[in-house]
């Protein structure tokens, strides 16, 4: 349960860009850790990046750093060891009772952090509570028609057919409490989009090694290790602070002189001098996440676009040329400094389905450009905004502001709005950005994930659970839908192929790059590096 911080609130922007690293966050860090119950033998752990959580409900937001920190708190079913393969969590044990029945049997014993047990009928209002339609995280209990409770650690999952990822997207369909949710009013989910809250959105109640004791939005999330976990720690981190930092300069002064632990993302014009300081190192791998700009491929006109009465986007011409004209080498070498992999497929290295053979960008040719825009009737090209955030993904703005100017010589004039990362996911999802800039991280580490969540019309449910773009491709849909229920794996890989090809050959999406994501730390600090990019402190020691 939630402990009220004492300390006051400390905003950061009040102080000049000097003084930050040394004042500002040793402050906040002072702030807040006053905060938390004292202790002979505590080892804190102090992470930042350079975006905040959008909310504490675990059922709400699809965003990668509201997982990162939520997976500490909430569990689900299932979940994932340190070499990625499943493994019990809340079910102890599962039966495969015919190809759409399962039979998962529940840990005894556990209690959520507010001390109410965990039954049976926490699952079944969590599957309820998951499904409903403000949310963006339908797609973790795609396939299942119902959760039945057949005793109190006991449920069936009735399944609409055979699902051949079941365990995979179990991993993220966290469990709240039934109890808890009814006694604070937050049975049903707020309206992230439409910027409603609820007890849930800043409070929480898991089962999970770490308690969230407090969060101040765009300052810190604290947390405190759960004493009652049911399992044990493989680390020896008892207090979690994350600290959103959007400054690159500051946030790696924040390791540079100790004030914090981990960075989890190194600017990449910082990332050599990190691994020359005697006192860090570091480690890194490719991220399962496409960075990709999305386009409204169904409106009749397009919001503030200088062309009326039509939509550009709906032209497959129009959306080539906008990628033939994307120099995404010349980003990878002057923006990313290495540090991505110029991109073609919806999927990145690491996904299963993904084939580097068919991720193979074409190089930009602004003639071919412009004779696609004059070919489908926009010889002098248009006027388009385009939307990016400005916290989320590595160089996310200087990268949009790059291919502004790339889309500048063919004749398309994007005018960037460029925000947040709060304020840029209620904008698309709110379906008011024809053109905006999206990473797609593979949570499950399967294709179907990116390919049900963002390409397949959206039809409520999982299906198309994250598209706000108004893709709608009934071939492509017909692959898609094929791939759930699939279990011959190599018939089932034919169909993630044609489906991701499919998506790149009518340029559903423009993707730029898949990220490569360096972690910088202390060097008495050891942990797994994630392809998720999601640090997990059971994993984290501090020597």
């Amino acid at each position: 349960m939630i402990r009220p911080l004492s300390a006051p609130r400390f905003a950061r922007a009040h102080v000049a860009p000097s003084l930050a690293p040394s004042f500002a966050l040793s402050l906040a860090i002072a702030l807040g850790a006053a905060a938390l119950a004292p202790g002979a033998h505590a080892v804190p752990l102090r992470w930042t990046a350079q975006n905040d959580v959008l909310t504490l409900d675990p059922h709400s937001q699809d965003h990668t750093t509201t997982s990162a920190i939520l997976q500490h708190a909430y569990e689900g079913l299932t979940r994932y060891n340190e070499q990625w393969e499943i493994e019990p969590c809340l079910a102890t044990k599962w039966t495969q009772i015919s190809p759409t029945q399962f039979r998962f049997e529940l840990r005894k014993g556990v209690k959520f952090h507010d001390g109410s047990p965990f039954t049976a009928d926490d699952v079944v209002f969590s599957f309820d509570r998951i499904r409903q339609p403000q949310g963006t995280m339908q797609i973790y209990v795609t396939g299942i028609k119902e959760i039945r409770k057949v005793d109190d650690f006991t449920v069936d999952l009735i399944l609409d057919s055979p699902q051949p990822i079941l365990l995979r997207n179990l991993v993220d369909f966290r469990i709240m409490s039934k109890a808890w949710s009814e006694k604070n009013k937050a049975t049903q989910m707020a309206d992230y989009k439409a910027k409603d809250e609820n007890y849930a959105s800043r409070h929480a109640s898991g089962t999970g090694p770490y308690e969230i004791t407090s969060w101040q939005p765009d300052q810190k999330v604290s947390m405190v290790i759960n004493k009652a976990w049911w399992d044990k720690n493989k680390g020896n981190i008892t207090e979690v602070s994350y600290i959103p930092i959007k400054s690159d300069p500051t946030r790696v002064a924040a390791l540079t002189s100790g004030d914090v632990d981990l960075l989890t993302e190194v600017p990449t014009q910082d990332v050599a001098a990190v691994k020359a300081d005697a006192k860090l190192k570091s480690i890194e791998g490719p991220e399962t996440r496409t960075i990709f700009f999305a386009m409204d491929l169904g409106s009749d006109e397009l919001r503030g676009a200088s062309v009326k009465g039509k939509n550009p986007f709906k032209d497959v011409r129009v959306r080539e040329a906008l990628s033939l004209a994307i120099d995404r080498e010349a980003i990878r070498r002057s923006i990313m400094r290495g540090l991505s992999v110029p991109a073609s497929l919806m999927v990145a290295p690491g996904v299963h389905g993904y084939d580097a053979a068919l991720d193979k960008p074409r190089a930009p040719d602004l003639a071919k450009a412009k004779k696609l825009l004059a070919d489908a009737g926009y010889p002098s090209g248009f006027e388009i905004p385009l939307n990016c955030p400005n916290n989320r993904y590595v160089n996310d703005e200087k990268i949009c502001l790059a291919v502004v100017s790339m889309w500048s010589k063919i004749g398309v004039t994007a005018r960037l709005s460029a925000q947040p990362m709060s304020q840029h996911s209620q904008l698309f999802q709110r379906f008011e950005a024809p053109l905006y800039m999206l990473g797609w991280g593979v949570s499950t580490r399967d294709a179907l994930y990116a390919l049900q969540a963002l390409a397949r019309t959206r039809s409520g449910g999982a299906d198309g659970s994250f598209n706000f773009s108004k893709v709608s491709d009934p071939a492509l849909d017909k692959l898609i839908d094929a791939a759930k229920s699939e279990v011959d794996t190599a018939k089932r890989d034919a169909l993630l192929r044609d489906a991701l090809v499919r998506t790149r050959d009518q340029y559903l999406f423009i993707p730029l790059h898949h990220q490569v994501r360096p972690w910088a730390m202390r060097a008495n600090l050891q942990t797994l590096h994630r392809s998720n990019d999601r640090p997990e402190a059971r994993f984290t020691t501090i020597k």
